[in-house]
């Protein structure tokens, strides 16, 4: 509060120039408040920035102060937040396994904060195991595959002359050795570099070697197959697609082998199609259990699969330009197979 006798005691020119300096006071007091609003602006708009770049961040980030609590974080790191309890105080880089995926934590420490990242290595450590165990299945199968050959031999040979009693145990034998080399077989199939021998066949084909397979493989229950497969012109690797219909055919035995019921119808048709071969797998047994894990290598809910079956269906097919789903209102599979092959 300014003094008012000392002010009354001011000359003229005095109370002037102290006008004048109030008033320069009063201005810089402006144009102080003008730039703290221009610094707060720039100061909101940088946090924005920064905010921005975390977000678009393909990890997970955190920004933690010296006591542990969380600075800064994107979505990502907020969707997993409760991955922090897992980490280590230390510096450097961890892997930790968190509701079912792994993922890569690094830490650094730039001042008084610490900057964690948690990347999800998931699908590359998935990567890692299906190598390992390609290379174990390709050395088993390789191992396996000459004692096989010549046991399958002696069953051919003891089948002509056992006893006609004892024709049918030596029959499951060989059905069951034969399976064994179809296991074999794929496994080399997946575990190598997938090369197709596109040739032009007609589609009826199929039938008969399907009819084949279908003598060789054992269930109990009554089963009938029904082919609807016309006499048209296709592209295509006959053996390797040959190998996906029985795999899908076998499944649907396997199915309803597991089924309530002591009958069972296994669908194989033809639908027409602009855009290639289309066909439908279908059976009346067992639902699908676990859908997610369908054509996963090494992965079955069947009490008789090996787990390559479709993944390896999946492979030829996409080979041939083609895909597999799974159909809507009919329990089986729709297999395209495009005209990518010539």
């Amino acid at each position: 509060m300014i003094d008012e006798s000392l002010l009354n005691s001011l000359s003229s020119d005095e109370k002037e120039l102290f006008k004048k300096g109030l008033q320069d006071l009063i201005d810089q007091t402006y144009v102080i408040e003008d730039e703290y609003k221009k610094l707060g602006d720039s100061y909101s708009a940088l946090q924005n920035v920064i905010h921005q770049i975390i977000e678009v961040q393909p990890n997970a980030l955190w920004v933690l102060e010296e006591n542990g609590e969380i600075f800064l974080q994107n979505s990502e790191a907020n969707s997993i937040s409760s991955i922090l309890s897992l980490f280590s105080t230390q510096e450097g880089n961890q892997e930790v396994e968190f509701e079912g995926r792994f993922f890569l934590l690094k830490s650094v420490k730039k001042g008084d904060k610490k900057i964690i990242t948690a990347t999800d290595i998931t699908e590359g450590k998935r990567q890692e195991r299906l190598v390992s165990m390609g290379q174990v299945a390709a050395h088993l199968s390789h191992e396996i595959r000459n004692p096989i050959g010549s046991v399958a031999l002696l069953a051919s040979t003891l089948f002509k002359k056992v006893d006609p009693s004892v024709r049918p145990l030596v029959l499951e034998i060989k059905k069951s050795i034969w399976r064994v080399e179809r296991i074999i077989k794929a496994t080399l199939l997946f575990t190598k570099s997938l090369q197709i021998n596109p040739t032009s066949f007609f589609l009826d084909k199929f039938i008969p070697e399907c009819q084949k397979a279908i003598e060789h493989y054992s269930y109990s229950k009554e089963i009938s197959f029904h082919f609807n497969l016309p006499h048209i012109e296709m592209k295509g690797d006959f053996e390797l697609l040959n190998l996906v219909l029985q795999n899908f055919i076998f499944n649907a035995i396997d199915a309803i082998e597991e089924g309530d019921k002591e009958y069972g119808n296994v669908y194989i048709e033809y639908q027409e199609s602009m855009h290639g071969i289309c066909l439908h797998v279908k059976d009346d047994g067992k639902a699908i259990e676990n859908k997610n894990i369908l054509f996963e290598p090494f992965k079955t809910t069947k009490t008789k699969g090996h787990g390559l079956g479709l993944a390896l269906s999946l492979q030829i097919i996409q080979a041939h330009c083609g895909k597999i789903d799974l159909l809507e209102n009919e329990k089986g599979f729709e297999i395209k197979i495009g005209k990518c092959s010539d």
